[in-house]
């Protein structure tokens, strides 16, 4: 039997156990130390680079998660219980929920077609909208690098100025992802950077966050550890969290940034090879950089697949609940009473994800729109349909260091064998 072929999975190199052991030799295992520092100092020399311009002089805190640095930038920008932000709907529960945790409103954003992500447009009318409806602005704009395809972040920063809105820039998946040949995270207030597992670099678990200037930062590591006093005791004056990452994960970090580029030029030539071997398949269709301006790391190569295309078995999509892990180690932990919702992908789209799993492959649906999730029924939402229609007919095929050139023939092999002619 075939490898199962993973859909992402950041590759280790032998690096990450030399600073790992430096750790344990310096008794350095704490959520501070000589890596932490080190690997800052790295994801600042990346972001900060510019295509022929002089570097930025942004700052980063290296956090416990993507989902803490969401967190953060959001109390940083003064979100309260009670204000409303801004957020792409079509991305992870990540960008939202933090939201929520402060006692905030996310009003979600559809996007536009070519990226994918947060409609300029219909941002401002949101702005506008949202403003007639309370009086108040929004306190945040969150747009999302949806699989790492940049977000138009031109207009949107020239919306956002307009508005005196500040912008944070959810770049969890867009690590290496560039538009006009600067870093995303680095175009508004905030950029939230994450290192999960199967992100283009791993610390295992962890994240950072982009800041405009050292005093930000600071003002960030304080939140994020405990936000404690400069007393000989533990003195508090405001609300802190225990978000900061620890010295073994950050060496793991500082080990995945000597080969962080190898990981994007490959994920790079993992979608030119989608693109070539799928091009002539009718009613596929590679999503690509919708312009020269755009310039993706391809984290995950997603497909759409036209409605009326047949996959074989396509009759026994949706019949039983799924009990095991969809497109991630966690698994299911919450078992459902019912296989299907009142929103979902086409029965082709899952009809392909079962085929493909069939042969060990593992593919997953694109994210559910977040205004079509339970959760945020009640949620205020700006549509124009787009998300949900991209959901319906999208997938995520495997990438990452571990995807040979085998492999993604073998995948596309796969996918037209799967085709009913």
């Amino acid at each position: 039997m075939r490898d199962r072929i993973l859909l992402c999975l950041a590759h280790m190199s032998g690096k990450e156990m030399d600073f790992i052991k430096e750790a344990f030799d310096q008794n350095w295992v704490v959520p501070l130390g000589p890596n932490v520092n080190g690997f800052e100092k790295d994801l600042e020399d990346f972001v900060n680079r510019r295509e022929g311009a002089a570097p930025l002089h942004k700052k980063v805190v290296a956090l416990s998660a993507g989902t803490a640095a969401v967190h953060l930038a959001l109390i940083a920008c003064g979100v309260k219980a009670g204000d409303e932000v801004l957020v792409q709907s079509f991305t992870f529960c990540a960008s939202s929920h933090p939201i929520t945790y402060l006692g905030a409103t996310p009003v979600f954003v559809d996007s536009e077609r070519e990226s994918w992500n947060m409609d300029p447009e219909l941002l401002e009318e949101a702005i506008k909208d949202r403003i007639a409806k309370t009086g108040r602005k929004p306190k945040a704009i969150i747009p999302v690098a949806l699989y790492g395809m940049p977000y138009r972040i031109d207009k949107i920063m020239e919306i956002a100025n307009r508005y005196e809105i500040p912008v944070i820039e959810d770049g969890a998946e867009g690590f290496g992802s560039n538009f006009n040949g600067q870093a995303l995270g680095t175009f508004g207030e905030y950029g939230v950077l994450s290192f999960n597992g199967n992100k283009m670099i791993t610390t295992s678990g962890g994240g950072a966050l982009v800041c405009p200037d050292a005093d930000k930062a600071r003002e960030i590591l304080w939140y994020a550890t405990q936000a404690r006093e400069s007393y000989p005791y533990y003195q508090h004056e405001a609300i802190g969290y225990n978000y900061r990452m620890s010295n073994i994960c950050a060496g793991i970090g500082r080990g995945q940034m000597t080969i962080v580029d190898e990981h994007i030029a490959h994920h790079k030539h993992v979608q030119a090879l989608y693109e070539e071997q799928l091009k002539d398949v009718a009613g596929i269709t590679m999503h690509c950089n919708p312009g020269p301006e755009y310039d993706s790391n391809y984290w995950l190569c997603t497909a759409t697949l036209d409605p009326d295309l047949r996959i074989k078995g396509q009759e026994n999509a949706y019949k039983q609940v799924i009990t095991g892990a969809v497109g991630g180690a966690a698994g299911v932990t919450h078992a459902t009473s019912t296989a299907v919702t009142d929103c979902q992908p086409n029965d082709n789209v899952e009809a392909l994800r079962m085929a493909l799993d069939a042969a060990n492959i593992e593919s997953r649906p694109l994210w559910k729109p977040m205004h079509k999730q339970p959760v945020y029924k009640d949620a205020p939402a700006y549509v124009n349909g787009v998300s949900e229609a991209l959901f319906k007919v999208g997938i995520c095929l495997p990438a990452g260091p571990y995807v040979t050139d085998d492999d993604v023939r073998y995948i596309t092999d796969a996918i037209k064998a799967s085709i009913q002619r």
